[in-house]
């Protein structure tokens, strides 16, 4: 548990050029070895360790409009029952790399080159940020949480330059015929409506060096 600590602190003050609160969700060595398990299951690979090289950026909300309750959801390891729609799949929770409060405020929740689960078929290729808000399908995010996002994403292109794609959640599917696609389970599929098409559209027009999802 103590290196995991020391591997989470290292990754968390690496990402200095903006201000980030350090808001880290449970990330015991039982999330490590779901993750692992995920991995296998779902994408057909045996691995030692849950880094991954990003290549994506997926964008999402919530679907709640409150911080704390959006926090509580991503903290723990294991899967709520409640979440019946994606349960059967994994018992890894969700959860996603950042969390953006509705003024603007960025939390980092865990290492940006560890797996997370916020995307079916792209998890092993992507950094996923949660923006709070969402709820009830309303298109709600703050003017504040887009200038966090676009200026977040920026950094993460200059800490990662193998990341390509800048791509809503709703836009996932347009990658299953991709070789960056990993889903084993043709069954296993969501709809998805966050993080708008306004608000995807408002991001692009500020970050222009970012190519598309294309679903020709």
């Amino acid at each position: 548990m103590g290196r995991i600590l020391t591997i989470l602190f290292s990754f968390f003050t690496f990402l200095s050029a903006i201000e980030i609160q350090h808001t880290p969700i449970d990330f015991s060595k039982a999330r490590v070895e779901l993750t692992k398990r995920y991995i296998k299951e779902h994408y057909g690979l045996d691995v030692d360790s849950i880094k991954i090289v990003p290549k994506i950026i997926v964008v999402h909300h919530t679907a709640i409009d409150d911080f704390y309750e959006s926090f509580s959801r991503l903290s723990p390891a294991v899967l709520p029952t409640k979440r019946a729609d994606i349960y059967d799949g994994s018992m890894l929770n969700v959860s996603a790399h950042f969390l953006i409060d509705r003024d603007g405020t960025i939390h980092q929740l865990m290492p940006p080159d560890y797996m997370a689960r916020h995307v079916i078929g792209l998890n092993y290729n992507s950094i996923g940020i949660e923006n709070v808000g969402g709820e009830s399908s309303k298109d709600n995010l703050t003017n504040e949480q887009l200038r966090a996002n676009i200026e977040l994403i920026r950094e993460l292109k200059r800490m990662f330059p193998s990341i390509e794609y800048l791509i809503g959640h709703y836009e996932y599917r347009c990658f299953e015929k991709s070789k960056l696609w990993l889903e084993k389970d043709n069954g296993y599929r969501t709809l998805k409506d966050d993080p708008s098409k306004r608000f995807m559209m408002e991001l692009r027009k500020e970050l222009r060096e970012f190519q598309e999802a294309s679903c020709d």
